[in-house]
């Protein structure tokens, strides 16, 4: 959904001619998918981090657009919320040090972005959900200026025909309306790209989902939303909730959400793309000037606009990528399960387990998926979301275990295996992981961080207690030390 779109009001026929385009970049994509060279000549990595903005006193600060002008880098861009903003890495190897390098660039920009915010009052907070955010700072009034979310806040709710409604129970209850989609704003996550081959897709994709619960149970970074103390990562059904287009008797009916687990391992990435077509109705129906047919008789690459704009309307956690660089088309799995920060360390641990993972799982002579049903992968996620490492979850050969105990025993190792087909040093294999191992040891977690924070502060109230412990968060934050090692006070 990074496409920016004019601000226009839409008619049957732009909705039906943009179903019909669909179908057509569909039936191209499946030639495509038979016939063409997509670029693959070794695996690569990247990422996105989506950041929150703070003032001095660790309130959110709707200052994006002034911080963004002076970042003025072109790799940084506006997210939902004023108080957000999101910086692009592009994929590269990990081989060698690349791991290493990866940090180092995150780190470099991180700290750059940080000074240039400085000069107009801004910081940065890699963090799953601001602790302090209130209710009163998510509305349609702190929207960002994109004129792309004011278009899908009116979809959205066009389409519901009523407010939203929050509701999560966890250690505390929150239930709340909301009349704009900024809610979801709150949910500021790391996203991790794989690029494959077409004929690789699903394997990874099945991969990845079949270790979304293990990957949220170590990196649970949102435990406070709106001043309660929810679930571990309470982003997981934030976001959920804060996007559904479906009144009550469309859930009733058994109707998709568009924040959507899946319902099924695929065979292809056909299947997920032809499922968005099939299930979910046309929020942005834009259509482009392209042909595709037309285009790619020619012998040209097509850009499949409208299905690549309808896919970024699709929320699956973990998202197929379609696009095209220098003429060449390429397809990336996008792990959209996990917070951000609390540190760059814990970020790039968080990063070298899953790709360590998702060089061996897709590779296996019995693979996870053929031994796992799809139910228990999703229910694992949510069991992670609300417990962190606590969670109990499912997993062939050892059964119901706790996620510490999944990923020292069994994940672990796989990860160790996985980077040292990478090619991953030694030495950033060994410091990364072994960050892992830690927190898994510990129990510590950022979410588990910053609850033992706030109730070390005793009793003082909530929303001063949520702000004295995000200044700590923010001075561990910038130390760079994983969060395992932070003490609480």
């Amino acid at each position: 959904m990074g496409r920016d779109v004019p601000a226009m009001v839409f008619s049957r026929e732009d909705r039906r001619r943009y179903r019909d385009k669909v179908r057509r970049c569909l039936d191209v994509f499946a030639q495509m998918l038979r016939e063409s060279r997509f670029e693959f000549d070794r695996p690569k990595a990247g990422l996105e981090i989506e950041l929150n903005l703070v003032d001095d006193r660790g309130e959110a600060t709707m200052r994006n657009s002034e911080v963004l002008r002076a970042i003025a880098e072109p790799d940084w861009a506006t997210e939902l919320g004023q108080f957000n903003v999101e910086i692009n890495v592009l994929p590269q190897s990990l081989e060698g040090d690349g791991a290493a390098r990866l940090e180092q660039v995150i780190r470099d920009r991180l700290n750059h972005a940080e000074e240039r915010a400085n000069t107009v009052g801004g910081h940065m907070v890699m963090v799953g959900i601001l602790p302090t955010l209130r209710e009163g700072d998510v509305h349609e009034g702190t929207l960002s200026a994109n004129p792309r979310y004011k278009l899908l806040n009116e979809q959205i709710f066009a389409a519901r025909g009523e407010d939203l409604h929050l509701s999560i129970e966890g250690d505390e209850f929150l239930e709340t309306y909301a009349d704009s989609i900024t809610p979801e704003a709150a949910c500021t996550s790391l996203q991790l790209h794989l690029q494959v081959s077409p004929e690789a897709f699903a394997a990874n994709w099945n991969a990845a989902q079949a270790i979304a619960g293990p990957q949220v149970a170590l990196a649970a970074n949102s435990p406070f939303l709106f001043g309660r103390r929810l679930w571990q990562e309470t982003r997981i059904p934030l976001f959920e909730q804060a996007t559904d287009t479906r009144p009550v008797e469309l859930k009733a009916q058994g109707v998709r959400p568009r924040v959507w687990f899946g319902e099924r391992w695929i065979t292809s990435v056909f299947d997920l793309f032809e499922e968005n077509a099939r299930y979910f109705p046309a929020l942005l129906p834009l259509c482009d000037e392209e042909d595709p047919r037309e285009e790619l008789s020619r012998g040209n690459i097509p850009a499949l606009g409208e299905l690549t704009l309808h896919n970024g309307t699709v929320y699956r956690w973990n998202r197929p990528v379609y696009a095209v660089v220098d003429g060449t088309p390429h397809l990336r799995v996008e792990n959209r399960v996990l917070p951000a920060g609390p540190s760059v360390a814990d970020v790039a641990a968080n990063a070298a387990f899953y790709y360590g993972l998702m060089r061996v799982l897709p590779y296996a002579e019995r693979p996870i998926w053929t031994r796992m049903s799809f139910a228990a992968a999703e229910d694992n996620l949510h069991a992670a979301a609300r417990h962190g490492l606590d969670a109990r979850l499912y997993w062939p050969g050892l059964g119901e275990v706790t996620a510490s105990e999944l990923i020292l025993r069994r994940l672990l190792p796989l990860a160790h295996e996985g980077l040292d087909l990478w090619g991953v040093d030694p030495g950033s294999r060994d410091r990364l992981l072994g960050i892992v191992e830690q927190r898994c040891l510990t129990g510590t977690t950022g979410a588990s961080w910053q609850i033992a924070a706030v109730d070390a502060l005793g009793g003082i109230e909530r929303h001063e207690a949520l702000r004295r412990m995000t200044l700590r968060y923010i001075e561990h934050m910038h130390t760079n030390e994983p969060v395992h090692t932070w003490p609480s006070l």
